[in-house]
């Protein structure tokens, strides 16, 4: 598999729930990084974020960007009614992820009106 391959992979897993694969697709060493979350360990990072999968209907992946071991991915999420958008970094080493830092964004209609700020 590319490493494109693998976090697909994992976005498949999350959203079929499936924390077997999920798991089978993450490096012991593995990190976790967030606006929330300061390099979370594989085990926290079950505890904490993997609960979180009970919630998520589907991603659709809408930009999926590969540099050397670290992969881009651009994705809008369905939560029951909500929608929303985030971007995230895996590196990839040894056909496992090693690290995700995750990026939050907006929610899928924007909260803010066209050409406005919120401050």
């Amino acid at each position: 598999m590319t490493t494109s391959d693998i976090a697909r992979a994992l976005f498949d897993a999350f959203a079929r729930k499936d924390r077997a694969a999920a798991e089978a697709l993450i490096a012991q060493d593995f990190r976790f990084t967030s606006p929330l979350d300061n390099g979370l360990d594989r085990q926290t990072y079950f505890n904490v974020c993997w609960p979180n999968s009970e919630g998520i209907e589907s991603f659709e992946l809408k930009h999926v960007a590969q540099e050397g071991s670290c992969v881009f991915v651009t994705y809008e999420a369905r939560a029951g009614a909500k929608r929303f958008r985030n971007t995230e970094v895996l590196t990839i080493s040894d056909d496992r992820v090693t690290a995700i830092e995750v990026y939050f964004g907006w929610n899928v209609p924007h909260d803010v009106p066209p050409g406005e700020h919120r401050g």
